[in-house]
């Protein structure tokens, strides 16, 4: 997939500028996934990853290499952009109302092949708090709770006290679900 974005066309041409586009075109996918989960709607998801990608270039210059994974530090930035964005917008989630592109993100990231138990699986996130589905989000990109705890900047300890706890909070969420139906 091209990246939409064309920076350059934005930018004052420089070395860095190149590498900074490889970058984003190389993790782009794992970019739109953050927004697809963060925002329903495909024009948001658009104003979300373009969000990202500026917030991305201005701190660029400050990347360390000898510090996170380029991976690791551009997922905490996306990360950020994303609950920071969903704060502004002051919405609440519409559990009742299933996000088509949910279905798309599971079937990506091969959760399985029922996607019944897919599309309840994602109606369930959209109860959880944008912090809860920051670490949903990474446990289906199947990070380990060390690479959790890099990106979200908390220790593994507490990745896996919130991760047992949203557990929880997912299987009341289903168990009500089913009294339900």
């Amino acid at each position: 997939m091209k990246c939409i974005l064309d920076i350059s066309l934005l930018l004052a041409p420089d070395p860095n500028t190149a590498e900074f586009l490889m970058l984003i075109n190389a993790h782009q996918a794992m970019l739109r996934r953050i927004c697809r989960l963060y925002c329903p709607d495909a024009d948001d998801q658009q104003d979300l990853f373009q969000e990202i990608v500026l917030q991305l270039w201005r701190a660029f210059p400050r990347y360390e290499p000898r510090g996170a994974k380029i991976s690791t530090w551009m997922y905490r930035i996306g990360l950020n952009v994303a609950v920071s964005d969903l704060r502004h917008r002051t919405r609440k989630p519409t559990p009742d109302r299933l996000n088509p592109q949910i279905i798309e993100v599971a079937q990506a990231s091969d959760l399985g092949t029922d996607t019944t138990e897919t599309a309840a699986l994602y109606r369930a996130i959209e109860w959880l708090s944008e912090v809860e589905k920051a670490f949903v989000l990474l446990y289906l990109e199947e990070h380990t709770y060390e690479e959790m705890a890099d990106i979200l900047g908390i220790t593994q300890n507490n990745v896996r006290v919130k991760m047992h706890r949203i557990q929880e909070k997912l299987r009341r969420i289903f168990s009500r679900s089913a009294q339900w139906n």
